[in-house]
């Protein structure tokens, strides 16, 4: 499922922009079906301008029937009544998605007979000091098993002691989830922790679910800013 809203705070339209001849959307579309990973792949949007450039391309596009907050919301309001078990989040703005990161994610579950694992979650590390206090990048820290302990727009962990050597993971905003730990995430309201930050996925955090992060060495470019988008043309020549 690629969530697709029209209206992006940072930059409105984004979505819409033209990216080597084709809109944002469109190629996010056409990389996540390219990976052959899954039965269907569906972008679902509040915006009839983004549903209609994806059904007129010959994609699957739904409308949400109700305002959301946030991706996962709009996700979840669209899967709840289908035969599922794994719903894969691709994040609309996100046209470099590749298959290795997401056949590993799909791996996670493969592997975790009992269940512990409610979500997984991809991660990159990241060595730029401006990339790592940038507060449009989310940061994420693991315990030794790689669940997620925290996510935040500040740099985490805090370097008091420059000398320990520690590794700055970057949260790339795609997820893998368990049908039941998204509609949970649905029904459940929003706390202060998530609130603050502005970071869906710390929700599942404070209601205690489990959240895997798996690495990647795949960084591509997400489209939150305007120059985002000049660096992703030039990714994509």
């Amino acid at each position: 499922m690629i969530p697709a809203r029209y209206s992006a705070s940072r930059f409105p339209g984004k979505l819409m922009q033209d990216l080597g001849g084709k809109s944002v959307i469109l190629r996010t579309y056409e990389a996540t079906v390219a990976t052959n990973l899954f039965d269907d792949v569906i972008v679902v949007t509040d915006s009839h301008i983004i549903y209609d450039e994806i059904v007129s391309h010959g994609g699957k596009a739904m409308m949400s029937l109700k305002e959301h907050e946030c991706g996962s919301d709009r996700i979840a309001e669209a899967v709840e009544f289908l035969d599922i078990d794994i719903v894969i989040n691709v994040q609309g703005d996100e046209p470099f998605t590749e298959a290795a990161s997401l056949k590993k994610l799909i791996e996670v579950f493969k592997d975790d007979h009992d269940k512990k694992i409610d979500l997984a979650s991809l991660m990159v590390q990241i060595t730029d000091w401006e990339e790592i206090s940038n507060p449009n990048t989310v940061k994420v820290i693991v315990d030794q098993n790689n669940f997620a302990l925290y996510f935040s727009r500040s740099p985490i962990p805090y370097p008091r002691d420059k000398n320990v050597d520690v590794k700055y993971f970057k949260h790339k905003g795609v997820y893998a989830f368990r049908k039941e730990a998204i509609l949970d995430f649905y029904h459940l309201p929003m706390l202060t922790l998530e609130a603050s930050e502005k970071i869906e996925c710390i929700r599942y955090l404070e209601y205690g679910k489990r959240i895997k992060m798996v690495e990647t060495d795949v960084q591509g470019v997400e489209i939150d800013t305007p120059e985002d988008l000049e660096r992703a043309k030039k990714l994509w020549k």
